[in-house]
């Protein structure tokens, strides 16, 4: 998708998803939260070695998950190739850094983060720079750090309605969780691991209970794959 096209998105990109999930009964902010449970999940799992872990989330759009997820890190920095994007979310997070980047050569050193996240993102990146995508998720992040991608399902039928009803994700090609986990592979990252989640239509605690004992069922609307930086 081109810049100005997730531009024209920056106003009512929760109502477009909001319009596109309609037919399942669920909210924007259930899956957020979701993701953000998700996330808390992986840090306790794979990062609790750092208690104060610098986080830089590619592909951020307007910062909405940042108010879940901030508690968790000692710093969160987003980038994205829209401007408008960037701008409303320096507006609705005035304590946390954005910048705006072209989609190819992150704007940060080698090393600076410790886990890096980038959510429903690559699928809309053109498959020839794929490889190019997550070399620079490994790049920015510190060894024994974190990258974390999170996707949609392919294999999930809901979750293929989802993205066909909605307009800025009429060029997703979706990646299923071994194309994903290769390619963290191929770009250096150890310990790859898949974890599959959302269930249920609900994040109370004995569902979530239930859905990390699932999480190797690849069945669930959404997964997060994750691989260490060596």
């Amino acid at each position: 998708m081109a810049k100005d096209q997730f531009d024209a998105y920056s106003d009512r990109y929760i109502d477009t998803v909001e319009q596109s999930i309609s037919f399942s009964g669920l909210s924007h902010g259930f899956f957020q939260h979701s993701k953000a449970l998700m996330i808390q999940d992986l840090l306790a799992l794979r990062l609790s070695e750092r208690p104060n872990p610098k986080l830089l989330d590619v592909g951020c759009g307007v910062g909405a998950l940042h108010p879940l997820i901030s508690p968790m890190f000692s710093s969160v920095e987003g980038v994205d190739v829209s401007i408008d994007s960037i701008a409303r979310a320096r507006t609705e997070n005035p304590d946390r850094k954005y910048e705006v980047y072209d989609g190819l050569t992150l704007p940060y050193d080698d090393d600076s983060f410790d886990m890096c996240l980038s959510i429903c993102v690559m699928h809309h990146v053109p498959p020839a720079h794929w490889d190019n995508f997550m070399a620079e998720l490994n790049r920015v992040v510190s060894p024994g750090g974190l990258v974390c991608l999170i996707e949609h399902n392919p294999l999930n039928p809901a979750t293929r309605l989802s993205v066909a009803r909605c307009p800025f994700d009429a060029d997703a090609v979706l990646l299923g969780t071994r194309n994903m986990r290769r390619r963290m592979r191929k770009a250096g990252l150890i310990d790859v691991a898949t974890r599959n989640f959302v269930f249920f239509p609900s994040n109370k605690s004995g569902f979530r209970k239930i859905e990390r004992r699932l999480h190797w069922l690849p069945l669930g609307a959404q997964y997060a794959a994750i691989g260490q930086v060596s």
